[in-house]
């Protein structure tokens, strides 16, 4: 457990495995803000999110969930919002309404469409799951996970450095994170130059290095 402060100006507690793709976006994003923080270990190979213990945090029983001054926030992009709004990190996550939706529409489409479409080919290809090894699905996955980032790597081609234009956001963090685990998946990618590029960008930042490229798949 821990992060990247001394414990004595710890406030916020992020409960949840540093290996979740859904922990190491608000971990990112800890870090993006200055925000102290704690993580509590659960979800890994120790402790079950089914333990009594963790479903007093969240009844949905998945990770990660966040404690801040005695309130408790599951869902790991509601989470990212909610800090960025928090710290008033209006680059991050605008206050005007038209530009926030800009934000949060690539926000949405990650978490849903997005993320259905890498599950079956990473589980079998990294995660090494014996229940995710048909070939046909697999490959299924792959091509609709490609498709995917190819829909990314155009609207890149498009704004510029990042997702919504010239500037970093909330968006970067969790899109971000699904195209490293694009690349980490041992399979021939098409050639994508724009999104090779974005990806070179998030790997100068420190959250990315320590939560991201570095962080697991």
């Amino acid at each position: 457990m821990g992060g990247l402060f001394h414990v004595g100006d710890i406030m916020l507690k992020i409960y949840g495995h540093a290996g979740s793709i859904n922990v190491r976006k608000v971990l990112w994003t800890c870090v993006e803000l200055g925000i102290p923080f704690e993580r509590i270990d659960w979800g890994g190979p120790t402790r079950s999110l089914a333990d009594p213990e963790f479903q007093k945090l969240n009844p949905i029983g998945m990770i990660p969930v966040v404690e801040d001054n005695g309130q408790l926030f599951r869902e790991s992009n509601s989470i990212v919002r909610y800090l960025a709004a928090r710290e008033g990190r209006h680059d991050l996550l605008p206050n005007t309404p038209a530009e926030r939706a800009q934000v949060e529409k690539w926000m949405d489409w990650q978490v849903s469409d997005f993320n259905n479409t890498w599950r079956y080919v990473f589980m079998g290809t990294v995660r090494k799951r014996p229940d995710f090894q048909d070939p046909q699905q697999s490959a299924a996955s792959w091509e609709k996970f490609c498709a995917a980032v190819g829909i990314i790597d155009r609207e890149l081609s498009r704004t510029g450095a990042y997702i919504t234009g010239s500037a970093f956001t909330c968006a970067d963090i969790v899109i971000g994170l699904s195209i490293h685990r694009w690349k980490s998946i041992p399979m021939e990618r098409p050639d994508c130059a724009a999104v090779e590029a974005y990806y070179e960008r998030l790997c100068k930042r420190e959250g990315f290095q320590l939560y991201g490229r570095d962080g697991g798949a």
